[in-house]
């Protein structure tokens, strides 16, 4: 598709939005600035993605040309070569940001969110699966500048997890995370293996939009809360006190439990932010079902039913089953470098939801 031909609709909008913040009586109303303010930051950003996308190409394109006119020369070849992979690569991290751009944004692309592993088939491999998965998002999470904040966990007897939560914070977090939902498979050789066979476990993981209390009304009367001794590591107090909460949302029967903390309040309020996001995500895919059916072929259905990538350690491969993309790091992968695979996933669902926008 051509991009660029987004362009004179982004410049409009701007310069509207401009008109107005120029129009004092907008400030009576805070809000209202408020939001034009954040619109006409986020439009000057699209629209320098716009300028450096058309130069970019237009050194692409130089560069091309340089090199046909040079084909017999192997160190002038090799030095161009050179400049147009780093200015492919740049090219494509510009049309990953105008696609985004371009589609009518989602509200829960900005939420901050909750991630839930789950240890799934395999025993102790699958709950050590669990903590290598935890470990990948903790340290991504780094590199993209996010807070990871514990909610609650059940370790295992052998250094892994049967069941973790956290809340991640920051910056477009569930924009990026949101297609890691669905069945995470594992093959590869338990450290308690002793023959050398290559075993097969999985984990679940869900990816939450975390839930405001404007979202999702609770009622005290709808709650069963529940407190009991928190157990695992924690210090001296983490037996002593009834910290632990466990909170039963009677309408929907979903149960939460939170024993992090210490502090008993401090554990229901956490409980409270786990049990808004189930219940927002919750009446999210209930209206999807509603008023859309949702495409087989679609990425980031958030279906958790879906096996939807494999980590095999012998050949150092992980492959996403959804778009069919392999990548042969898995080394580098599962220490929390998946960008490469989250862009692609990325990219993919923007080409198809422009598809989908253009035939309406």
């Amino acid at each position: 598709m051509n991009l660029l031909s987004h362009q004179p609709r982004f410049e409009a909008r701007l310069a509207e939005i401009e008109r107005q913040l120029a129009d004092g009586a907008v400030f009576s109303n805070p809000q209202k600035a408020s939001e034009l303010g954040k619109e006409h930051a986020r439009l000057k950003t699209v629209i320098q993605s716009f300028t450096e996308y058309t130069r970019v190409r237009k050194e692409i394109q130089a560069n091309e040309t340089l090199c046909a006119s040079h084909k017999n020369e192997s160190d002038m070849i090799e030095m161009i070569e050179s400049d147009l992979s780093v200015l492919r690569q740049k090219a494509a991290a510009l049309e990953l940001n105008l696609k985004a751009a371009i589609l009518p944004p989602d509200p829960n692309d900005s939420r901050n969110t909750i991630l839930e592993i789950r240890a799934g088939t395999g025993g102790d491999e699958a709950a050590l699966f669990a903590g290598d998965l935890y470990r990948m998002f903790t340290r991504y999470a780094e590199t993209q500048g996010w807070k990871v904040e514990p909610m609650d966990s059940n370790p295992s007897g052998m250094g892994g997890y049967k069941e973790i939560v956290v809340s991640v914070q920051g910056l477009d977090v569930f924009r990026h995370l949101r297609y890691e939902s669905g069945v995470h498979r594992v093959q590869r050789i338990p450290s308690t293996e002793n023959n050398g066979r290559i075993h097969t476990s999985t984990a679940t993981v869900a990816v939450l939009p975390e839930a405001e209390e404007v979202d999702v009304q609770i009622k005290t009367e709808d709650l069963e809360i529940s407190v009991c001794r928190a157990s695992g590591p924690g210090g001296q107090g983490v037996n002593t006190t009834d910290s632990a909460v466990q909170i039963t949302h009677k309408p929907s029967g979903l149960i939460v439990r939170c024993a992090d903390e210490r502090s008993q309040l401090k554990n229901k309020a956490k409980a409270l932010r786990v049990l808004r996001s189930r219940l927002l995500t919750a009446k999210q895919d209930e209206e999807t079902a509603r008023y859309a059916q949702t495409r087989k072929s679609q990425i980031g259905t958030g279906d958790r039913s879906e096996r939807i990538r494999t980590y095999n350690f012998p050949q150092n491969r992980v492959t996403d089953h959804r778009i069919n993309h392999t990548l042969y790091n898995l080394t580098e992968f599962i220490e929390g470098k998946i960008d490469p695979m989250v862009n692609e996933l990325m990219t993919r669902d923007y080409e198809e939801r422009l598809k989908n926008a253009e035939t309406l």
